[in-house]
Order: C-alpha cells, then sequence, then structure tokens
C-alpha cells in the first residue's frame, strides 16, 4: 500500500486500478481520523476470496481494512465505527462472527445494513470502518 501525504492529509492505495478510475482511496487520514472505504473481498490476485462464503469475505475484507489502517498510521485498537453491508442479511451471523473475533475487545459502533448488490455478483459483503487515533 503506498502511502501519499499532502499536508495533513494522507491518502491510502490499496493499488486497485480503480482507485485512480473512479478517484477514491482505500483509506484517508485527517489528522487523527482514518475512514477506510467500502472494501470487498478482493484477493491479491483480482479474484474473489470465498465466493458464497460470507464470513470468509468478511474476514478477507477485514484483513484489507487493517491492513489500510495500519498504513495509515492506526490499529484495531483505534476503531470506533464499522459498517457492514450485505446482499442477503439473513446472513448477518456469519459476518458478526468474522467481525466479533477481530473486535471482541475493541467493540466499536457497528451497524448492519442490506443492499440490493455491489459491483462484482460475487461479493456478499463489504465492511467500511472508521478509526480515530489517540
Amino acid at each position: 500500500m503506498d502511502l501519499d501525504r499532502q499536508m495533513d492529509r494522507q491518502t491510502v492505495s490499496s493499488g486497485s486500478p480503480l482507485e485512480p478510475q473512479i478517484g477514491f482511496s482505500r483509506a484517508v487520514r485527517k489528522g487523527a481520523h482514518v475512514a477506510v472505504a467500502g472494501t470487498a473481498p478482493i484477493g491479491d490476485d483480482g479474484t474473489t476470496v470465498g465466493r458464497g462464503d460470507v464470513y470468509a469475505q468478511t474476514v478477507r475484507c477485514l484483513d484489507i481494512a487493517e491492513a489500510a489502517l495500519k498504513a495509515a498510521g492506526a490499529s484495531i485498537e483505534d476503531v470506533v465505527r464499522t459498517r457492514i453491508m450485505l446482499t442477503d442479511v439473513t446472513a448477518w451471523k456469519e459476518a458478526a462472527r468474522a467481525h466479533g473475533e477481530r473486535f471482541a475487545s475493541v467493540r466499536p459502533a457497528c451497524t448492519v445494513v442490506e443492499v440490493s448488490r455491489f459491483i462484482d455478483i460475487d461479493w456478499l459483503v463489504e465492511v467500511e470502518i472508521d478509526a480515530i487515533l489517540g
């Protein structure tokens, strides 16, 4: 992940070719706040990780988001809010299990919502994270 410093604003790139095309960053740090964009279950090879498995996809989303946090100088302990977006909200327990494993001691505010779909039909979940340092 590349870190680009612009005054007190830092952008973190995951290297996705969609970032410059769409005009977004995986994460942005402004002062003590770090916002991690909606993170999909994409593998290093660009394919969907855990096809058909909400738990595996949530774990992958959290791994990517955690790497972006670290690149911005934050950690899981700095997370204050998470958003879990599912294409089938009845699968919330599998996503919640992955979230609970990662955040059991941190316990950020968390919202779970259902969406109609994502850019890739194989994605069942995306995760957003907000963190505040210090």
